[in-house]
Parts: structure tokens; sequence; C-alpha cells
């Protein structure tokens, strides 16, 4: 698998740098406010990469950090009149309760910067006794000039940014561009360190919460693209001036998404919280919108390009119930799993070549509407329907896709409803038959008329369409 690498802005593989074990570090939300559709992007993202990995038998150890020690944290807390604690815990608890319903796989570990501050401690010391930090009034500062690679990652000079620095200038710094490792405070998130009471600046946490629990260098760091420059900059900077090692062999980036081809900012009041976005779109459909662009190239969050991710989704979830049912047709099973095995390979090739899910969902939608058609046609025999059910499922799985579940006993009593529905229609009782199918369609359940059976679907999620 290959992915592009944003340092070296070419297409490299994703190896091990230790044993048969692929190292991801993918730097997660800072818990001062709700999620958003951005985050969905680039969780959804790495989570189909590893879901990918782990499917061709490649072991994964995923790592996913909470920023819970921040200025906007302590400015939260402080509006609301609570300790930064709760504001952490209250975001926190929310993010896993959207990525649970979006199917995003759990990391295997969410390291926390209030859980790593002896890490990060020690990290600044020894960067300060190879002179790439000093102690300033107000904190201790990472020494940019003491870094000869710096912006190797954004392909940014030192000039240029000098010239360019937006960030207020703190006179005590030797360098406009120096930024904090360790800010002296005595607000109410702090703790005493060599140099003075204070807590840690945002890109030192993640460069301890990396190497604490994935070494020195990284197989592959991800996040969004908006965190090339500083964050991942700074990232770099601070652990390879300690080590001496890359930090990451690959670097992978998500590019961002305006809303109605608008930056999404808090200034222009358009941010999407993904907890409202659950409530108006089904999971499977947020997964499908995210997917559907490659995910190196802004995307457009509109209530046009969800309609349509919703109209691709009832192919999907059409197709995939039609798959529960064996249907007694006419044949061409052989041409049929031909077409199957031909739209798998293509879907691997789509994803081994720099994550390239809108091509992989280009292949699930014609492999839906091939099962579809056969469908309708009367050809998915019990040998057809198993065959094409096993590459359906593996691909659905890999994308994070899933249907509703279904008990036993709502299957024992739609299919007793159904064939009450067939009689009455065979005795001419329309009326009483299309009953049958308003009240289960009601309860989201779809009745599909084919020559040789009657098969039923379990519509996912919200079922009205946003305003």
């Amino acid at each position: 698998m290959k992915i592009h690498d944003t340092g070296s802005l070419i297409i490299r593989p994703i190896e091990s740098s230790q044993g048969d074990e692929v190292r991801i570090y993918v730097c997660g939300a800072t818990v001062y406010d709700f999620s958003h559709i951005g985050h969905a992007r680039t969780f959804i993202i790495f989570d189909v990469l590893r879901r990918y990995l782990i499917q061709k038998g490649v072991k994964v150890l995923y790592v996913q950090n909470f920023t819970d020690v921040d200025d906007k944290i302590l400015l939260k807390a402080k509006r609301m009149g609570v300790d930064p604690s709760d504001v952490s815990k209250k975001f926190i608890d929310q993010y896993f309760e959207d990525f649970d319903t979006l199917n995003v796989m759990r990391a295997d570990r969410y390291p926390r910067a209030t859980e790593t501050i002896a890490e990060i401690i020690s990290l600044i010391e020894a960067l300060l006794q190879k002179n790439n930090a000093y102690v300033a009034e107000n904190g201790v500062y990472f020494d940019v000039s003491s870094f000869p690679n710096y912006g190797q990652l954004s392909k940014k000079h030192l000039t240029e940014l000098r010239a360019g620095i937006r960030v207020d200038v703190d006179i005590t710094k030797k360098n406009p561009l120096d930024f904090a490792l360790w800010k002296f405070s005595d607000d109410d998130l702090t703790w005493n360190s060599p140099w003075g009471k204070g807590r840690p600046g945002w890109h030192i946490e993640c460069s301890a919460m990396a190497r604490k629990h994935l070494g020195e260098t990284i197989d592959l760091h991800g996040g969004g693209e908006d965190l090339i420059f500083p964050h991942h900059e700074n990232e770099i900077a601070q652990s390879e001036s300690v080590t001496g090692k890359p930090l990451s062999r690959v670097w992978m980036h998500v590019g961002l998404i305006e809303i109605n081809a608008e930056k999404m900012s808090k200034s222009l009041s358009n941010i999407v919280p993904l907890h409202e976005s659950l409530a108006r779109w089904d999971a499977n459909v947020i997964r499908l919108y995210v997917l559907s662009s490659y995910y190196r190239s802004p995307m457009n969050y509109s209530i046009e390009n969800m309609t349509k991710a919703q109209e691709n989704w009832r192919l999907v979830e059409s197709a995939g119930w039609e798959l529960q049912s064996t249907i007694r047709g006419d044949g061409g099973c052989d041409s049929i799993l031909k077409d199957v095995e031909k739209l798998a390979t293509e879907f691997n090739f789509a994803l081994e070549d720099d994550m390239a899910t809108h091509r992989a969902i280009g292949v699930l939608m014609r492999l839906a509407r091939l099962i579809n058609r056969a469908a309708s046609k009367g050809q998915l025999d019990s040998h057809t329907s198993k065959s094409t059910k096993f590459h359906f499922e593996r691909i659905m799985n890999i994308l994070g896709l899933r249907l509703p579940q279904v008990s036993e006993e709502e299957r024992k009593k739609i299919d007793q409803l159904i064939m009450k529905r067939n009689r009455l229609r065979g005795d001419g009782k329309f009326v009483e038959a299309d009953a049958i199918r308003d009240s289960l369609r009601d309860q989201g359940f779809v009745i599909v008329d084919h020559p040789h059976q009657t098969t039923w679907i379990k519509l996912a999620g919200p079922q009205k369409k946003a305003d």
C-alpha cells in the first residue's frame, strides 16, 4: 500500500520499521468544543486505511491523542464556570458518542496530554541540554534557528515565515518564530516544572505522546491538512532535534471541508457540529460522502452533495438486503461472478494506490447496481449470492459501512406479513395488501417485488431529508 508523503511529495509504501507491526499516530481533537464534519473526514479516512491494512493481515498499532491542555479549554472553562477537566470530559464523551455512531474503530490507545506531563518535561529538558531551547520571561521556547531543516514538511523557508508571521510578538523570544514548549502560568490547569509553574505548549504534547507510545520513529503520522504548519512542522523540529532520527517515515494529510463553497470557520459561524449532521443524515451517508472524494482534495459540504450520497446509499443498502435472500431464476451466474471478482480486484487497487477512496466508492456503486440488476432478473441463485455476498461484505467492512441489524423475531414477523400480503394480492384484495406495505414502510421496511419472489429492505438512519 502506497501513500502520498507530504514531506517528500512522492508516493511511498507504508512499511514497518519494527517487525511486522505498522505504527500510526493521528493527531486527535483539542477537546474544547464539539467535533465537526471536518474531523469526521479526517478520522474516517484513517479508519478506512487502518481497516484495509488489518484486512490484509497487517498488524497495526493505532494511536490517536486528545489535547486536553490548551488555552481554548481554559477559556471555555472560565466562560462555563467549571473546572477545565469538566470541559475536556464533556467533549471527549461526545467524541466517542459521535464516532461510535459513525462506526469509526476505536484507537488502540488514546493518550492525553494531562497524562503525559512527565514525558513532556523530560523532552523539554533534553532540548535545553542540546541548546535547541531556552528559558525566557514567559516560558521555555524552541529555538527555530537551531534546527536547519525547519520548514522541510511545509516547504516554507524561514525568511518567508518571518515575513508572513501573524502571531503576537513576544519580545522575550529570540525569534518571532520560536514557539512555546512550556508556558509559565498560575491558572487552574498547571504543573510544577524545573523552570517554573505552568503548562505545556501544544506541539510538545504530541511529540511526547507519540514517542511514549510508538517510539522515536513512527511508520505513518497524519492529520488534517491544516496541521502541516505549524503543528507538524514543530513536532518534527522538537523530536528530531532530540533523537537525530526521522519522526515519521510517511506524512499523510487530509484535505479540508468547505461549507457551501465557503471556508469552515467560527468567524463565519458555519461550523457544522458532527452530532447535528448525524441527526440529519445516516452515518453510512456521511461515510459515503466523505469517501467519495480524493482525500487530499478539498470537499464541499452541502445539501446537494449529502443528498447524492444518500441516493447512493439507498442503492448500496438495497443490494445488501437483496443478498440476504436466495432467488431461483434463469441463471447467468458465471458471468456475474466474473464481474464481481473483477470489481473486488479493482477495489484493492484503488485503496493501495494512495487511498483512492473515490475510485473505491465507484467500484462499490458498480457492484451494487450489478447485484440489484441481477436480483431484478432472478439471477441470484444460492451459489451466486453466497460468493457475491463475500466480496460485498468485505468491501462494506473496509469502508466501514453497515446495514442495520434485524433480529430473527423481526425477520419472521416481516416474512409472515409479506406472505399475508402476497395472499391478499392473489385474491385481488389490493387495498388490504397495500396497507401492509405502507405499515412496514412506516416502520422503516421497504418491500421489493421481483418476478420470482418478494424481498424487503430495512432502511438505515434518518428517513427525512434535511431542509
